[in-house]
């Protein structure tokens, strides 16, 4: 056998390999999905939203095993991390990151994507369990299901910043002029992500929402420093 010919064989029983892997641990997520009794979950996601995913991730093998990493990660901090009451900065983010590197599958290759993180310096709230959970989802599924995922000028722009204190997410996206896309998450809602802030940041958040030339624009501020200082002074909010 040549030299060649051996390569090819060789590469042919990795891929084989891997790919008995692949179909493994999607059994295994899948079987997760299906079991776990998501009902017990204080925020109620859907649980069609992992099949969902699952199967996009099935059908675009080159990203496969990039997006179960990521889809593993998405999948332990929605059963297990958003039941309790606040998660750092940090763990928040990386979830909401983690959603949108898997939601990418769906996007054309003209799509533009853009995810952008300001962390100042010297920023000990940052790793402070001060953010309520899954507080991000239902910004950045918003701009998912607003957006033309297949046209090539439409565009998503995410911004996570923190600093003084401060928990800032800026979500933009261009309006499709088709109808929403149905939305794959039963989520929570503009409107009831709002009813949770006012419960657990009364006057310690902003949040704004509006157009500007055919541009969805929502920005949530969180003054974490005054909610702390509430915390620590009256033992709750």
């Amino acid at each position: 056998m040549s030299l060649f010919a051996l390569h090819l064989y060789r590469k042919s029983q990795s891929l084989i390999k891997e790919r008995e892997i692949l179909d493994q641990e999607l059994s295994r997520l899948t079987e997760k999905v299906n079991t776990k009794d998501l009902a017990i979950i204080d925020y109620q996601l859907n649980p069609h939203l992992f099949k969902n995913i699952l199967n996009s991730i099935q059908s675009h093998a080159y990203q496969t095993y990039f997006a179960l990493d990521k889809m593993s990660g998405v999948l332990d901090f929605i059963l297990y991390q958003s039941k309790n009451k606040f998660v750092t900065a940090r763990e928040e983010i990386q979830f909401a990151k983690d959603l949108i590197e898997i939601n990418k599958i769906k996007l054309s290759p003209l799509f533009e994507l853009k995810v952008k993180t300001k962390i100042g310096p010297n920023e000990p709230m940052f790793d402070q369990k001060l953010i309520a959970p899954l507080i991000t989802i239902d910004l950045i599924e918003n701009a998912f299901k607003h957006a033309d995922l297949q046209k090539g000028d439409s565009f998503i722009h995410v911004t996570f910043q923190f600093h003084d204190g401060f928990f800032i997410l800026t979500v933009s996206n261009s309006i499709s002029a088709k109808p929403p896309l149905e939305k794959l998450s039963g989520g929570l809602g503009i409107t009831s992500m709002e009813q949770r802030l006012e419960i657990l940041y009364k006057d310690c958040y902003k949040f704004d929402k509006f157009v500007e030339d055919e541009v969805y624009i929502s920005h949530l501020t969180l003054d974490l420093f005054s909610l702390k200082s509430k915390i620590l002074s009256k033992g709750k909010i």
